[in-house]
């Protein structure tokens, strides 16, 4: 729903009768009859609204308006200007004519205004209204006005030359000129500086605001002056008689630099057009000379054309519009399809210059015909017909482009607000309004733009309004013509409309009687009835020109209209005639009806929209008073805030309840959707639908800044569409990525959306200025089909959607997750049927997910999906094997075997992961025997050649990995025919094909088996080769040590399985493995080398136990047992060295000094009074006292380090944050800036730290090389663990060094052990010491390190919150309940 001027048609959205103007006679019955109306001949008016008081247009009383009106002979004058107030207009008329110019007699009849407004009739005859005639001679009258806006003054010319100026505000008269000749016509400049005027002698004068001439000019040659002032003397007594007075008439352009006059030809009846320059009053240009109508000229505002009539009399032909340029020329010329005695009395164009409106008098009506330009045709796309009584006569409102200003010769003036409505229809067909043919165009079969269609319905008079009713069976049309007709057809359904393209049909009118003359804003109710409104008011034929209107001829009502056809419609046929109608209820309503929108849940329920933004219910049979004598009117419980011409209502799922859901659109570009408004900035709007059952499913939306939205009716009804969609605003500090999913850049400047493609089509029909239409595919509902298709089970149609609009053939596994896909693998094939669409989707089956990847931005996952592709995420390996797999299946199930199938089971294992290459050889192998063998089977015509066969699996793969799987069946026959159909080189793979048919089969299958690299079945082939290729074996196994385990399991003999454990061995103990090692020599008896492995292992329990079994004596022993304790200390492990001197060298004190240097405090305390060695207690009290000592300065210096560097984080974490909070503040300004505008290049902060300082030259960091990029990785590495003040990482190497400083286990451990013993040798006083230092060190540590994980996650820091502190209590209550503090003794926890 839109405002464009594409496959629509001009609807009258709200029509007003503003007033009438009657004589009231206040004689007695026996007086003298009335004067004739001072609007009895041909009338003009002119509507002139001041910019401060334009706030409410719609009624007379907001705004003040000027109107003038005179008739053709001069008889009255009358000036209109209405005030604030809608019960209290004030009327002043200048009455005087050559005729009746006594005061005496005008002052006889009392002018009276009547204005009607929502049914109500607001009458009076105003005493205090003012008369002033002009004094003019007898012979004198009225020839043109116009009115000067910026005098506020209206400028009044007469046949004598008079100018005369007067002023309404003050009520008096000026004469500010006199021209020769007499005045003809009066054209102020568009920019109101200058006033053109003609003369009846042919001069152009044109006039400044001061009154000035300017210049002076013919427009018209003359030969003789005598002759032609005879000519104007008889033309003025012509005028007398006739009332009408041909015009000279001027237009000027709309910027005001050229004016163009209607000029006569010497000697002739001819006219030419003459175009003059505004400030040289030179001749621009001329026509040639044609047979014009002197009174119709109109320059079209934007200045492209020149509008005028063609007069055909002489060739009984109806008149033409023609079109000039500038330079005389003409473009261009259409028919207005009248009969040859209408005639064209005014061409008006509209302040857009896109609507040409122009009265046309017939010889049995009166009309006004609305044009419309378009693709290079002309439509005529609204009539107003008149009694031919009336004279009408119109005017553009100059402020809004689509309101039009009507008034009568009986003083009846009308508006009428025009909007464009888009005839697209819920089907896709497209209806074009065109005169008295209705163009119709199905989209869904052909993309046909206007003025181009399929077939068109012809009527007997130009269409008005029209309703369409779309069905799956048939569709029906009704039409309201200029005449009053109503019309109606009956189509058949769309998909039968092949038939139909290229004809025309004639639709006859209903049997249907109407007694107004509008009937507007009709919608089907259902196949059998009608609804509109008719707005009583604009009633000629009930209102007389002589008479007051009644209350029943006002305001607004609506009729239902039921229909019914008396003929059988036949199938694939268009029914156009035997229809009948009949109004069989209307009920009067206030206000005026806008908009009329059928109910899509209840089918039989209409809203009604006011021009206030009241929405009603309207149930068939309704009634103004119901049977208890109250209101049946019922109000919606859902009104528009403001007025909206393009209203909706849309069908949409709630939770699994259908309701209706109101759209509308205001002339503001507000969207209204279900009372509230959605979007501030909407230029057009759609409804799409994705499912059968016609519920809406996406709102299609493009705003004034050409951007096309496509929202989901979901996030619309739950009301989060406008946070998801930045409230339909181009945001420009986001990236280009992160919207391009949210909105689509339409291409051309105000492109409109007039359509849709409902369906599986998923398309937006859009149509440029131009004309032309274009239909885009956008990619949220192309995947939201095939989502739908999907979950239906509907796989082809899936299938074809994603192979049209290239979208990954991946999504339709990926959706719902690749094992889901697989039980639906077999109804996937069964639908597709098509091999080459099979074979194409199995080609491009991949492991990634691509839904996540590709599609996330444009379509929601459901949770249970997302859980389950997450859990498929570590199969991800599988997936492309596992759906292969199962098309393969499918396809031999539920296909019947044929060549193409057998192709496209070969693709899916050439496309496995890995490719299942052997097994397609397998296949062609078999293939290839059954040619090979001559059999006659069936099978053999069922399946492809074998050489077809491969060369297809060669195209799919690499020929060498087909080579190598050719080898790998041992089939040298096969691997020589894959290599001649790559294309090899004989010499390359002849000899080596040779050599390997020369060696015995086994020993052949071995070397195949190497040279493909597959070692395990090398290894079971020389094995099973005998005991002649033993070495071989041997020698494969050292090259390939994995092998050894399964080298184990094959070789069964005993000898030769100690050869194969001590190779292992061997490789082991290169490998240092030393322990698996021992244990492969101990297997194979080796038990000096099992020695050898354990001592360099420092297995020293090994060692010794080896040295038992080789039966070693007692000094050789004990010599290996000093060896084996020097060698523990000097791999750093004394605790163990002391257990063998204590053991195996019984030296008590060495082991003691042992056990003292590996901190075994309380171990070395036992064997000290195990043996009962004074010394050596002592020497373990002295030593643990030291340590003691120790411990305790160095968690002093750590209390000590862990308070600075815990203040110096603090200090760098507030500097850092006031640095970032100061680049933020600096490139809030850089973001504003549109993207589309801005480099692309990397920002200039990338690679910056917190320390440094922004410069010009920062970018060359984003092109530093990759060698300087290794170079500060190796120096990362390097100072790794450091802190460096200043530098970008310091920050985070404090944070790392305070986690670091927490106690080991090992630590814990000692320290526990030491505290242990210190008690026991009776130094309580220093444990107690040792202890608490210990204890404040962790705590510290501990409380450190969370104070900088609280302040990582904060923008701003409190120096008083963040203090070591406020934090060291807390970490003190939980101590109780942390493991970390297991090691302390409870005995020495001071209170």
């Amino acid at each position: 729903m839109n405002p464009n001027q594409g496959f629509t048609f001009i609807r009258q959205s709200s029509i007003k009768t503003l007033f009438t103007i009657r004589y009231s006679p206040l004689r007695s019955p026996t007086a003298a009859p009335p004067p004739p109306s001072p609007f009895s001949s041909s009338c003009e008016a002119i509507v002139i609204r001041r910019a401060e008081d334009e706030e409410s247009e719609a009624v007379l009383g907001g705004v003040i308006e000027f109107a003038v009106a005179v008739d053709g002979g001069g008889r009255a004058v009358a000036v209109l200007r209405f005030r604030r107030g809608p019960k209290s207009p004030l009327l002043h008329i200048l009455l005087q004519s050559h005729l009746l110019h006594s005061r005496s007699y005008s002052s006889g009849y009392d002018y009276w205004i009547q204005r009607f407004s929502n049914e109500k009739v607001c009458s009076r005859s105003d005493p205090s209204t003012s008369f002033e005639p002009l004094e003019l001679e007898d012979d004198d009258f009225v020839t043109s006005f116009d009115y000067l806006m910026e005098k506020e003054s209206l400028l009044i010319g007469t046949s004598k030359g008079l100018l005369l100026l007067y002023s309404v505000d003050n009520n008096s008269t000026e004469i500010v000129g006199r021209v020769e000749g007499g005045v003809k016509c009066i054209s102020p400049s568009p920019d109101g500086d200058l006033l053109a005027v003609t003369t009846a002698f042919g001069q152009l004068l044109v006039i400044t605001q001061d009154w000035d001439v300017l210049y002076e000019t013919e427009f018209e040659d003359h030969t003789d002056v005598d002759q032609f002032q005879d000519q104007t003397v008889n033309s003025d007594i012509s005028t007398r008689r006739t009332g009408y007075s041909p015009k000279s008439p001027i237009s000027w352009r709309g910027d005001g630099k050229y004016l163009a006059t209607l000029s006569k030809v010497q000697d002739s009846s001819l006219l030419q057009i003459k175009v003059w320059e505004r400030d040289s009053s030179a001749l621009h240009s001329a026509s040639d000379p044609r047979s014009l109508s002197p009174a119709v000229l109109d320059w079209m505002p934007s200045g492209a054309k020149i509008a005028t009539v063609y007069e055909r009399k002489e060739e009984t032909s109806c008149p033409l519009i023609a079109f000039f340029e500038r330079n005389g020329l003409e473009r261009s010329t259409f028919s207005i399809n009248e009969p040859s005695d209408a005639k064209v009395e005014v061409l008006k164009w509209n302040s857009t210059s896109d609507l040409l409106a122009g009265t046309v008098r017939c010889e049995k009506y009166d009309c006004v015909k609305i044009w419309y330009f378009s693709n290079n045709h002309w439509y005529l796309k609204h009539e107003i017909r008149y009694s031919r009584q009336d004279g009408a006569r119109l005017m553009w409102d100059p402020i809004k482009p689509l309101k039009l200003i009507c008034w009568t010769l009986g003083g009846q003036v009308s508006v009428y607000d025009f909007i464009w409505v888009t005839a697209v229809m819920a089907n896709s067909v497209a209806l074009v309004v065109d005169d008295f043919h209705i163009l119709v165009t199905p989209l869904s079969l052909t993309l046909t733009p206007p003025p181009m269609f399929s077939f068109s319905l012809n009527f007997s008079c130009p269409v008005r309004e029209i309703a369409f009713l779309p069905g799956k069976s048939r569709n029906l049309l009704a039409a309201f013509l200029s005449n009053g007709c109503l019309c109606i057809a009956e189509l058949p359904s769309v998909d039968d409309w092949d038939d139909l393209e290229e004809k025309d049909f004639e639709v006859e009118a209903s049997t249907f009687k109407i007694e107004y003359q509008s009937l507007l804003h009709l919608e089907w109710l259902d196949s059998h009835t009608l609804l509109g409104a008719s707005h009583l008011g604009l009633n000629h034929k009930a209102i007389s020109s002589h008479s007051a209107p009644k209350k029943g001829d006002l305001g607004s009502s609506l009729v239902e209209i039921e229909t019914v056809c008396s003929e059988d419609n036949a199938p694939g046929s268009v029914t156009c005639s035997g229809w009948h109608a009949e109004a069989t209820n209307q009920i009067l309503l206030e206000g005026s009806v806008i908009n009329i929108a059928r109910d899509p849940v209840k089918r039989r329920l209409a809203y009604i929209e006011f021009d206030s933004g009241t929405i009603i219910e309207y149930i068939p049979g309704m009634r103004t008073i119901g049977a208890d004598g109250t209101s049946s009117i019922r109000k919606h419980s859902v009104n528009f805030s403001s007025p909206c011409p393009w209203m909706i209502m849309a069908c949409v799922d709630d939770g699994g309840v259908r309701k209706p859901l109101l759209t509308g659109l205001d002339e503001h570009g507000r969207l209204h959707v279900d009372g509230r408004i959605l979007c501030n900035n909407c230029g057009c709007f759609s409804l799409y639908s994705n499912s059968s059952d016609e519920v809406a499913t996406h709102l299609i939306l493009a705003t004034k800044q050409d951007l096309l939205y496509i929202v989901d009716m979901v996030d619309v009804v739950d009301g989060e569409a406008e946070s998801k969609y930045d409230s339909f605003l181009h945001v420009a500090k986001k990236k280009r990525e992160e919207q391009s999913s949210k909105f689509i850049n339409l291409w051309e400047r105000s492109a409109k959306v007039v359509g849709v493609l409902h369906g599986d089509e998923a398309a937006v029909i859009l149509q440029t200025t131009r004309g032309n239409l274009e239909c885009i595919y956008p990619r949220k509902l192309v995947l939201a089909c095939i989502v739908n298709a999907l979950v239906q089970g509907r796989f082809r149609d899936a299938f074809l959607m994603v192979r049209r609009h290239r979208i990954e053939f991946n999504f339709m596994v990926d959706y719902c997750g690749w094992k889901a896909f697989l039980p639906f693998s077999s109804e996937f094939v069964r639908q597709v049927k098509n091999l080459s669409h099979v074979t194409e989707f199995v080609c491009a089956i991949k492991k990634e997910n691509t839904s996540e990847k590709l599609y996330t931005n444009y379509i929601s996952f459901s949770s249970s999906k997302e859980v389950k592709d997450a859990h498929e995420e570590d199969q991800s390996d599988l997936k492309v094997t596992s759906v292969l797999s199962a098309i393969r299946k499918a396809l031999e199930e539920e296909l019947p075997e044929n060549p193409a199938r057998e192709f496209c089971i070969l693709t899916t294992y050439a496309r496995s992961d890995p490719p299942a290459l052997e097994e397609a050889l397998k296949r062609i192998k078999i293939t290839r025997e059954m040619e090979l063998s001559g059999s006659n089977d069936s099978r053999c015509k069922s399946y492809p050649s074998a050489e077809e066969a491969l060369k297809h699996l060669l195209w799919l793969s690499d020929p060498d990995a087909v080579f190598e799987a050719a080898l790998g069946l041992y089939d040298l026959n096969l691997a020589a025919i894959v290599a001649l159909n790559a294309q090899k080189d004989p010499k390359e793979f002849l000899p080596f094909l040779q050599e390997l048919e020369n060696l015995p089969t086994v020993f052949m299958q071995y070397k195949i088996d190497l040279h493909l690299h597959r070692y395990d079945k090398a290894l079971e082939h020389i094995v099973s080769a005998g005991d002649a290729y033993h070495s071989e074996c041997v020698t494969l196994l050292k090259h390939h040590p994995q092998l050894f385990p399964l080298g184990l399991k094959l070789v069964i003999d005993p000898l030769k399985r100690k050869e194969v454990n001590e190779a292992w061995g061997d490789y082991l103990f290169e490998q240092k493995c030393f322990e698996d090692a021992a244990t492969a020599f101990l297997c194979c008896s080796n038990l000096e080398k099992a020695l050898k492995a354990y001592r360099s292992g420092g297995g020293w329990s090994g060692v010794l136990t080896v040295a038992g079994l080789l039966k070693l004596g007692k000094a050789e022993v004990l010599q290996l047992a000093h060896e084996l304790a020097e060698e523990l200390q000097e791999l750093g492990r004394p605790g163990e060295a002391a257990k063998v001197v204590l053991e195996y060298c019984e030296d008590i004190n060495y082991a003691i000094t042992l056990f003292i240097r590996a901190r075994e405090w309380e171990e070395a305390l036992r064997v000290a009074f195990m043996y009962r060695n004074d010394d050596s207690v002592a020497e373990v009290r002295r030593a643990s006292s030291e340590c003691a000592v120790v411990l305790a300065n160095e968690f002093q210096e750590g209390l000590e380090k862990i308070g600075k560097y815990t203040a110096r984080y603090l200090a760098v974490r507030q500097r850092r944050l006031l640095l970032a909070a100061k680049l933020q503040s600096e490139e809030r300004g850089v973001d504003d800036i549109d993207y589309d505008t801005v480099s692309e290049a990397s920002s200039n902060f990338s690679g910056m730290s917190a320390y440094t300082t922004r410069t010009k030259n920062s970018s060359a960091v984003s092109a530093s090389t990759s060698a300087a990029s290794k170079r500060r990785e190796n120096r990362r590495k390097k100072n790794r663990g450091k802190i460096r003040a200043g530098s970008p990482g310091e920050e985070i190497a404090l944070v790392d060094h305070l986690r670091s400083m927490s106690l080991t286990s090992g630590a814990k451990r000692e320290l526990k052990s030491l505290l242990s013993v210190i008690l026991m040798l009776d130094m309580e006083e220093t444990a107690k010491k040792l202890q608490c230092l210990a204890e404040t060190f962790q705590l510290s540590q501990i409380a450190a390190v969370r104070l900088a994980e609280d302040t990582v996650a904060t923008e701003s820091i409190d120096e008083h919150a963040f203090t070591l502190d406020r934090y060291l209590p807390k970490v003190k209550g939980e101590m109780p309940n942390l493991d970390d503090f297991a090691w302390r003794s409870k005995v020495l926890i001071s209170s």
